[in-house]
């Protein structure tokens, strides 16, 4: 079955030039000519996805334009949407979400509040996740972008701190004190606030919320907890999850999620990875008084960066005191009696109390179900999908980092949004 979507509906994330001097221009038409999918238009099947600067230039303008059909179509009591479920029976639902990170919740919560039946899945509340864990609000809110812009504003204090006796500050004998466990806890209280609130919204525009693991039973067909639901359209969203590479003693090794948690703050840290997560952490530890080595391959941090940029941020790195040792890898972790690590590089050896591997994250797809009901997985475990982000099962959709395309938080939004348009908010044919 092949599906063939004709928007009637204003842009939803364009890449052409054309098409996104229409959105800007707001124009509310959306011909034949202009078929489009996330990531491209059927003339470019192998279109390649969208730059940061095209996602930049172009995410308000299509932000504004769904946002606003959204609100026109309600407030003209119009239902642009034919609810099977509702209507013959045939279905519990009309959508099912597997994750409720941002991708899933932005995609149940449109698809709702246009009137569609929807339920969305996810695992009880952790800081850390796990194959049982998770929480509403997915791994920006909970364990990522936010969680960490808490330690890296807390960690701007002392310099703040330095720089005030220039202004005629003066802290005498003492010092200023910082203690971590307590920013820990006001940190994780925040996150409870948070996750409570994006619970509220998906409830608040009647989607219903299932607690537990979902996994794939079928075309149509979800278990969560051991229950089993019916859907016309099944959503993957379920993210992406943090990688440690296969070396000999990587169980001593933690990631971004433990580094969060940590019950104190480490004396010594070892951080593998030259991205912008693997600076952003070796700045904080740094920050905060840590001895701080950072390991990477390359002769340059941020790989894919503009040059200049990667040579100033080596030169920052070192004058903030941080080790570098560029053109290395870590190829062993031992775990010495004292309860220090030694982490043996191809450049040599570095002791620490705590290792990080920021070093990438792969689609959290490991016990979904999918490949044995004919979706589609790459070799790294992305689910395969089209240009609508629909999969090899035409009932079966995914969106976010589960698809290893553009793994921003804004990305994931705007693809939630682009899927509800595409099914709810379009003409689609089906034809054999």
């Amino acid at each position: 079955m092949n599906v063939a979507v004709v928007c009637s509906y204003p842009a939803i994330v364009a890449q052409s030039g054309r098409l996104a001097r229409n959105v800007t221009k707001g124009r509310n038409a959306v011909d034949a000519r202009h078929r489009v999918g996330l990531y491209g238009s059927p003339a470019s099947s192998a279109a390649a996805p969208p730059t940061r600067q095209t996602l930049r230039s172009s995410r308000a303008n299509a932000g504004a334009v769904l946002t606003g059909a959204y609100s026109r179509a309600t407030a003209a009591g119009r239902r642009q949407v034919t609810v099977r479920a509702e209507a013959d029976g045939e279905y519990d639902y009309d959508l099912f979400t597997i994750g409720a990170g941002s991708g899933g919740v932005r995609a149940s919560r449109m698809a709702a509040s246009a009137g569609v039946k929807v339920a969305v899945c996810e695992m009880p509340f952790s800081a850390i996740s796990s194959d049982e864990l998770g929480g509403v609000g997915g791994t920006c809110v909970l364990r990522g972008c936010v969680p960490k812009k808490l330690f890296v504003y807390g960690s701007h204090y002392a310099q703040s701190f330095e720089e005030s006796q220039g202004f005629g500050w003066d802290f005498h004998e003492s010092k200023p004190s910082h203690d971590w466990g307590r920013m820990k806890q006001s940190k994780n209280k925040e996150l409870e606030r948070l996750t409570g609130i994006y619970m509220n919204l998906l409830q608040s525009s009647g989607v219903d919320v299932k607690v537990g693991r979902g996994k794939v039973l079928g075309p149509h067909t979800v278990e969560v907890a051991g229950e089993q639901f019916t859907a016309r359209r099944i959503l993957i969203a379920t993210g992406g999850r943090a990688f440690v590479p296969d070396i000999p003693g990587k169980e001593y090794a933690i990631t971004s999620d433990e580094a969060l948690e940590l019950g104190e703050l480490p004396k010594r840290v070892c951080v593998v990875g030259s991205g912008f997560i693997a600076l952003e952490f070796a700045g904080i530890f740094a920050a905060f008084g840590s001895q701080v080595d950072l390991v990477y391959r390359q002769e340059l941090p941020l790989r894919g960066f503009d040059e200049e940029v990667r040579t100033f941020s080596q030169t920052q790195l070192s004058e903030k005191g941080i080790r570098q040792h560029p053109a290395s890898s870590p190829t062993a972790i031992e775990k010495l009696e004292d309860g220090s690590l030694l982490v043996t590089t191809s450049s040599g050896k570095i002791d620490c109390d705590e290792i990080l591997f920021a070093t990438g994250r792969l689609p959290n797809t490991k016990g979904l179900g999918l490949e044995e009901h004919g979706v589609e997985l790459a070799e790294n475990g992305a689910v395969k999908v089209d240009k609508y982000s629909c999969t090899s099962v035409p009932s079966i959709w995914a969106v976010g980092d589960v698809t290893d395309r553009v793994n921003l938080t804004p990305v994931a939004l705007m693809e939630g949004m682009a899927f509800v348009a595409t099914v709810w908010f379009a003409s689609v044919k089906r034809r054999s």
